[in-house]
């Protein structure tokens, strides 16, 4: 189902967050949030171009430790590359960039396989003896050139992929089509949200009764984006029989720390869907044996607790616990949550246009302190013993946004 096309011209860059985009406060304590009339500068981030080059660059110096792929193609024929080191047991899946326009974690995520694939530290060697980190540094490339959150994909070219969908009542509901969202105009060039074409059934084929469907049911992998992530996740079953985490880095807006005036750094999550084990989750009852909210608490928890452990006066403690009770099936996020992965959401501060690279080495460090918290804690299994009702006591943030 994946297309290559002749590539449009390479553009933009990236770095932002959700469907549904809140009121931000206005003339605050901490100024501003929000200004429809600024434009920010990105260029401090890592374009598509740029990206490829560094990966190279990662993987010839590492002396064979880390493995550079080609393991899809965006709608666009852009490659997307899965960059692995490691060759533990333990299966750590990231990904950054599935919003074209949230690309801290595609920064912290080359500095990480930088790291493994050089350093010899006693820490570095035990994370490469301990897990396989698969990691997918900018996995909707078509987006970030576009500097926006959906792919570049008509609801047509879906129809031609799948025929089958020709008799559907309309074009999926997360399709982005002579709008303007997030401040990107659609008009003429539109996209789909992919984070919202995820299925729990790995195996699931298009089914024109299933559109257009809605946020609180799986979406459907007519994305090559989404594509591409859920043959390798199957593709890591086949070969580990679990993936044991699965990371995936966003970004949302700017918002305060429940009942304070503290602008919180990031948001983290463990909660994506009802607990198959439950009356609410019952739908999912076909998933209830591989399903493990405990653990997905626990990772959750490493990463917070590594970002506390920097001390009360840092600027990355401001850490909150993103909007609990979701439904959402058809994120990456609740899909691989289903199959078994121990799943944890990173929802950083700042969008490209409210905040551009403004706080950029902050933000970026924030994100490589809470993914070093999860990787050493799986490395060295001392995530096991944390308490997952501590969970519950992570401050909460004052709004309920959409991943």
């Amino acid at each position: 189902m994946k297309r290559k096309k002749v590539m449009a011209g390479l553009s933009a860059l990236a770095l932002c967050a959700s469907l549904a985009s809140p009121t931000l406060a206005t003339n605050s304590p901490n100024g501003n949030l929000y200004n429809d009339n600024q434009v920010y500068s990105v260029k401090g981030y890592t374009d598509y171009a740029e990206m490829v080059k560094r990966l190279q660059q990662i993987e010839a110096n590492s002396q064979g430790r880390v493995a550079l792929d080609v393991v899809g193609q965006s709608n666009q024929g852009r490659d997307i590359y899965q960059a692995r080191v490691g060759t533990g047991k333990k299966v750590v899946l990231i990904e950054s960039e599935i919003h074209g326009n949230e690309n801290t974690g595609t920064e912290a995520l080359l500095s990480i396989l930088q790291y493994l694939g050089s350093s010899n530290s006693p820490e570095a060697q035990k994370i490469r003896e301990e897990i396989t980190l698969v990691t997918l540094p900018k996995m909707n490339p078509d987006a970030s050139e576009l500097d926006r959150r959906g792919n570049d994909m008509s609801w047509e070219e879906v129809v031609e992929d799948f025929p089958q969908l020709a008799d559907a009542a309309g074009p999926a509901w997360n399709y982005y089509n002579n709008r303007i969202i997030q401040n990107r105009d659609y008009n003429g060039r539109p996209g789909f949200d992919v984070n919202r074409d995820f299925n729990p059934d790995l195996n699931y084929v298009p089914q024109a009764e299933d559109f257009p469907g809605k946020s609180s049911e799986p979406g459907w992998y007519i994305t090559p984006e989404s594509q591409t992530v859920r043959d390798v996740y199957k593709s890591l079953l086949a070969e580990f029989g679990k993936v044991d985490v699965f990371v995936d880095v966003h970004h949302q807006g700017q918002y305060y720390v429940e009942g304070t005036d503290d602008l919180v750094t990031m948001s983290l999550s463990a909660d994506f869907v009802p607990d198959p084990n439950t009356p609410e989750g019952a739908k999912y009852a076909e998933y209830a044996d591989n399903y493990n909210f405990d653990f997905s608490k626990q990772l959750n928890l490493a990463a917070y607790n590594a970002l506390q452990s920097l001390g009360e006066n840092s600027p990355f403690n401001n850490i909150t616990l993103y909007s609990q009770n979701l439904d959402l099936p058809g994120t990456a996020l609740g899909s691989f949550a289903l199959n078994g992965s121990g799943t944890v959401l990173f929802e950083v501060r700042g969008q490209s246009h409210s905040l551009g690279q403004k706080k950029k080495g902050q933000l970026v460090k924030a994100v490589e302190t809470g993914l070093y918290g999860i990787i050493n804690g799986v490395a060295d299994d001392s995530v096991d013993n944390l308490d997952a009702s501590k969970y519950d006591e992570i401050p909460r943030t004052s709004y309920s946004p959409g991943i």
